[in-house]
């Protein structure tokens, strides 16, 4: 097994053991979580003060997933980067072009790198294994429920959207006049909910989330932290990254990873689907609803 699988092993643990964690043990956990890389090039001091800990929390947490010390839990983490570097110099030189095209250069340059960089990142830390095992969920569900408030609704609605040009019962919530919760009533062990949120985490979401868990809704997160209780309260989590310079998260790689997953889904699918799309569109263009390119 090599290093990065044994380090996401480790996360994962540390996400099992969260509850039985003490409260300063979470910030510790908590900084782990959302900073992997910084414990493969962190001392117990260091990364304890990043974290705003005393050391010895981190070397409880440490033996509490089963290792020795902080040390021992450091190791997989220190290799995964020796293995794991990549650079992209043609990329960096073709930044560093535009940020001397003018005012507004540099803020596109960090834009673009931004989009970019949180595209690779979140599916660097994304296996196929885990995206067909939510994918095979979804598809032998009864129903499926897209749930996003905010910039996550219009991107819910747009993955139910796409969704539902091949398939049925796919519902994005809330629902105009109502509320997660309220939609979610009637949803049981048969259906699935696909929960969308980043930082600061929307409470309606995470109420949500708790409350199909105690219905036995399987439950799909998708959240920019491996600590965000979506993601921890999910058996599917997700975590993308959503870093930009401008004020509000970005979504790209959020659209990025929905759409990957709806590929995922059609790929599991039985072949009814892919002709229920391609009578979907035959009929669009048959009622005339494309401008035609001309001959």
């Amino acid at each position: 097994m090599n290093d990065t699988n044994v380090s996401n092993q480790v996360l994962e643990r540390l996400s099992e053991e969260w509850e039985a964690l003490t409260p300063e043990a979470q910030k510790a956990a908590r900084y782990v979580l959302e900073n992997p890389q910084d414990v493969g090039i962190s001392t117990v001091r260091e990364i304890a003060e990043a974290a705003k800990v005393k050391p010895n929390t981190f070397v409880r947490m440490a033996r509490q997933v089963g290792f020795d010390g902080y040390d021992d839990f450091r190791e997989p983490f220190r290799e995964a980067i020796r293995r794991g570097a990549v650079s992209f110099p043609d990329r960096a030189r073709w930044l560093q072009e535009i940020r001397k095209s003018g005012a507004l250069g540099g803020l596109y340059a960090d834009l673009v790198d931004a989009a970019m960089r949180n595209v690779e990142e979140t599916f660097a830390g994304i296996s196929c294994e885990s995206l067909t095992a939510a994918a095979e969920a979804i598809w032998a569900s009864r129903d499926v429920y897209t749930l996003g408030v905010g910039v996550n609704n219009s991107n819910a609605r747009n993955f139910t959207y796409l969704a539902s040009t091949g398939m049925k019962q796919f519902h994005a919530i809330p629902q105009p006049g109502s509320v997660a919760v309220d939609d979610l009533a009637w949803a049981g062990e048969r259906d699935v909910l696909i929960a969308i949120t980043c930082r600061p985490f929307r409470r309606e979401v995470v109420e949500a989330v708790k409350q199909a868990r105690q219905q036995g809704v399987t439950v799909v997160g998708i959240s920019d932290s491996p600590a965000s209780p979506i993601i921890r309260g999910s058996d599917h989590g997700f975590v993308v990254a959503a870093d930009t310079p401008q004020f509000f998260p970005s979504s790209v790689s959020t659209i990025a990873l929905l759409e990957t997953l709806l590929s995922f889904v059609i790929a599991v699918a039985s072949d009814e689907v892919v002709g229920r799309v391609e009578t979907f569109h035959k009929r669009r263009h048959h009622l005339g609803m494309y401008e035609e390119d001309p001959e």
